[in-house]
């Protein structure tokens, strides 16, 4: 396998036709030596349009910007001289070739010996846990061997950078989370520099190093999984990355360590946050993850909530109850919910967990 390198994208602008919204506008990423790094977004954000130009398949190559991998500007190079594994969301496999025939394409086309395409695809497969499978025809395998096909493809190029793009989208569910846990393995094993696509926060969170969340072409978010969850940075990132309820507010008192905040549900406290403190004043979002609002048996300690339920949705390991604070619905996931819970509840949030968001950021007060 290949050194892993850096893959370095530096203000890249990715426009088609004569549209003046670009489909990749002035993105700058730089993607660690043997890092698994997910772009998340919703449909049409630009992340697949991204990962196509890092792999050099954007017709005429880019607008504006670079593409590094390592020190060797590829911005201009064509697909196969980049060096790069692409995991395609169809799989892209010949159904007229065999699994040997399918993994060996790219290494044939590279002009490698005989005797090394051999070894190397025997390799390939046993890595994705494929062994002696290399006689089998493509039709016969089902969507978790199919996609370890494409990956043992991908893999035995020994790729400087791996690309997927949408590689779990085609399985079913249980399948899905199995494969997150061998994608993110052979990742780890090989020490792969990879770029993974994909619309599911969940995978994106189970699987990435650290995660981009883009939004009309543009980078919103950079971070590690934990911290783009729960110190999200914007409205977009906080409405698309999970569940929450968010709510405008007003700053009405600030402390070295605490904002005091009215609110629709009532006044919050905010622990105070070094990357946005806003002023006295301010008007700002404030988003409450709905498993950081707990039940609790009364009290009038800050951030104690009281509401009427209105509605239970079994959600098989939790339910989603929706409760009616003042005149606001606020939204809590329950572990074993009280299925004959009436009358007035009480809910507290630690002030750690009241996030404020700026309202007039870029991207902030519209979705993703």
């Amino acid at each position: 396998m290949a050194s892993p390198v850096a893959a370095t994208i530096r203000d890249l602008t990715v426009r088609y036709g004569a549209n003046v919204d670009a489909a990749v506008d002035r993105v700058s990423l730089a993607v660690e030596p043997g890092e698994l790094f997910l772009l998340l977004g919703p449909s049409g954000c630009g992340k697949t349009t991204l990962l196509r130009a890092v792999a050099g398949f954007v017709e005429l190559g880019p607008d504006a910007g670079t593409i590094h991998f390592g020190d060797e500007d590829v911005t201009r190079l064509p697909p196969h001289a980049r060096n790069a594994g692409m995991v395609f969301q169809s799989f892209a496999l010949w159904p007229h070739m065999t699994v040997f025939e399918n993994v060996a394409f790219g290494l044939r086309e590279r002009r490698v010996s005989r005797t090394d395409v051999a070894a190397r695809v025997e390799a390939a497969l046993a890595s994705t846990r494929l062994p002696g499978m290399g006689a089998r025809r493509i039709d016969e395998l089902s969507g978790g061997e199919q996609q370890r096909v494409a990956l043992a493809r991908a893999l035995v190029v020994r790729p400087r950078c791996l690309l997927l793009d949408e590689p779990l989208s085609n399985l079913d569910a249980k399948l899905r989370q199995s494969m997150r846990a061998e994608i993110r393995r052979l990742c780890k094993e090989y020490g792969l520099t990879t770029v993974y696509v994909t619309h599911d926060q969940k995978e994106a969170l189970a699987v990435a190093d650290r995660i981009g969340v883009m939004s009309r072409g543009r980078l919103l978010q950079v971070g590690r999984p934990a911290d783009v969850y729960r110190r999200p940075r914007s409205r977009a990132v906080a409405a698309f990355v999970g569940e929450t309820n968010l709510l405008r507010g007003r700053v009405v008192e600030v402390t070295p360590r605490e904002a005091l905040v009215e609110s629709p549900v009532g006044k919050l406290v905010a622990a105070r946050d070094d990357a946005f403190a806003p002023p006295a004043g301010a008007d700002v979002w404030i988003s409450l993850r709905p498993e950081c609002l707990r039940l609790v048996e009364g009290g009038a300690a800050p951030n104690t909530l009281r509401g009427r339920p209105e509605e239970v949705t079994y959600l098989g390991e939790l339910a989603e109850r929706r409760l009616r604070v003042a005149e606001t619905t606020l939204s809590l996931f329950e572990l074993n919910p009280r299925a004959d819970a009436r009358g007035e509840l009480t809910i507290h949030v630690d002030p750690t967990d009241v996030v404020l968001l700026p309202v007039d950021e870029a991207g902030g007060d519209g979705a993703p």
